[in-house]
């Protein structure tokens, strides 16, 4: 095992054993290995299903399930646009549009330098501020194209 590797293992399992004993540990698992590596670490299912005695297909199935665990590092940044209903019927696909003209990525995608990642998310819970986005966890409601700019300019300093 390469030394990448090891310590990454070494890392998840402290974070597995000190998370297992909690009833429906695997979300709170993948919620911190996240957290610490800034995505999943594909190595780190294996060692999950062992250590909580569940097959590796659940553990997969649960991971690809929710749309926020990442299996490779996101930018410095990250900027989600909501792409529900509310939000597109308010400019919100023209900003989508505009998004990725700027970041010159497309969604999930990150730019060359590791700046930012672009993801869709769908509704942030914002509907009565259409459009909406979320920067790095900050909620930003009335997304217009001069704050979409003034965001695109921001995340690549």
């Amino acid at each position: 095992m390469q030394s990448a590797s090891i310590d990454i293992a070494e890392r998840a399992i402290g974070i597995i054993d000190q998370l297992k004993g909690k009833e429906g540990p695997l979300l709170p698992i993948l919620h911190e290995l996240q957290a610490e590596f800034g995505y999943v670490p594909r190595e780190t299912l294996p060692i999950i299903a062992s250590a909580l005695n569940i097959s590796r297909a659940e553990v997969h199935g649960v991971f690809t399930f929710y749309h926020d665990y990442r299996d490779h590092p996101a930018g410095r940044h990250v900027l989600k646009l909501c792409r529900a209903e509310s939000c597109q019927s308010m400019g919100g696909d023209a900003l989508a549009d505009r998004a990725r003209e700027l970041l010159g990525i497309d969604w999930h995608g990150t730019t060359p330098d590791g700046a930012v990642t672009l993801e869709p998310v769908y509704c942030l819970g914002l509907c009565a501020c259409s459009p909406s986005a979320m920067l790095d966890g900050e909620v930003i409601g009335r997304l217009d194209a001069e704050r979409l700019e003034e965001i695109a300019t921001e995340v690549r300093l």
